[in-house]
């Protein structure tokens, strides 16, 4: 059985973690997959949004420990390579997909698996997930990008509790304090994640990918720095043909339809220039 399984929709991706037995616990084979998939998905332009889930009765559990035992002799797995080759490309591999990405948590969300949920554009769960930050609990620190996400979306004080006492948090809860998107009754999540991955693959792609970049600068930048990100992202923006369809459109008193199609190659070096500063 495939440890991850790659659906083909309309104009977007679903992709599914798929160990159930393991409670879809990362392995090295299951991150190449995933990898590899998420790779098809940015280069392929029918594909203008994706949806990240997991089978059976949880989204991700994090890493298997069943893969990171003592080897030979006692020997202690080296734990930063893991981070290092596996977990850190797959969550910047999320962040710069250039096209939404949302997360369906569709049961308990722990360790590397509640990160990675987080890595993602928007994050539905079902009211009975729950999200572990278990790292506590085997003496480990969140990885993943947990130490980034988590004081940035519920401040520095729930952070350190969260990561500290490890406790289980509720999708409810979660949504309230600004940790996913929302809660949503266990049998709607996934029409619910399907319909709004459905609705953004028609909507501006170009413009959301550079939305996501513009997103992604904020926290370390100046109010000065991310204004002038604004404006050279902005003029980008304005050169896609979407733009151009949503004031036609406009102007029409219709609907636009989006196509998601690239700047023209006519696009000025200057902007180009301007937006990678």
């Amino acid at each position: 059985m495939a440890s991850i399984r790659s659906e083909q929709r309309r104009e977007w991706r679903k992709i599914v973690l798929n160990r159930p037995d393991r409670l879809n616990a990362f392995n090295d084979e299951m991150h190449e997959a995933l990898a590899r998939v998420l790779d098809e998905a940015a280069d392929d332009v029918r594909c203008r949004a994706v949806l990240l889930t997991g089978e059976g009765r949880a989204f991700c559990a994090g890493q298997d420990l069943n893969d990171r035992r003592s080897g030979e002799g006692g020997a202690e797995p080296d734990l930063g390579d893991t981070v290092e080759r596996f977990y850190n490309p797959l969550v910047r591999r999320l962040r710069s997909l250039p096209k939404p990405v949302v997360c369906a948590v569709n049961g308990v969300a722990a360790g590397a698996g509640a990160n990675i949920a987080l890595a993602c554009d928007i994050v539905l769960a079902t009211r009975s997930a729950r999200f572990v930050q278990a790292f506590a609990k085997i003496g480990l620190i969140p990885d993943s990008g947990g130490t980034f996400f988590l004081p940035r979306l519920v401040g520095e004080a729930r952070a350190r509790a969260l990561v500290m006492t490890a406790e289980p948090l509720a999708a409810e809860t979660a949504a309230a304090w600004g940790l996913i998107w929302k809660a949503v009754d266990d049998e709607a999540l996934m029409s619910e994640a399907e319909a709004l991955t459905d609705h953004l693959a028609t909507q501006p792609t170009q413009g959301l990918a550079l939305a996501k970049r513009a997103l992604a600068a904020s926290a370390a930048n100046t109010l000065d720095a991310q204004l002038d990100l604004e404006r050279d992202l902005q003029r980008l923006a304005g050169q896609t043909p979407d733009y151009r369809e949503a004031v036609q459109a406009f102007l029409g008193k219709r609907q636009p339809k989006f196509t998601g199609q690239p700047r023209p190659p006519n696009a000025t070096a200057s902007a180009l220039a301007g937006a990678q500063s």
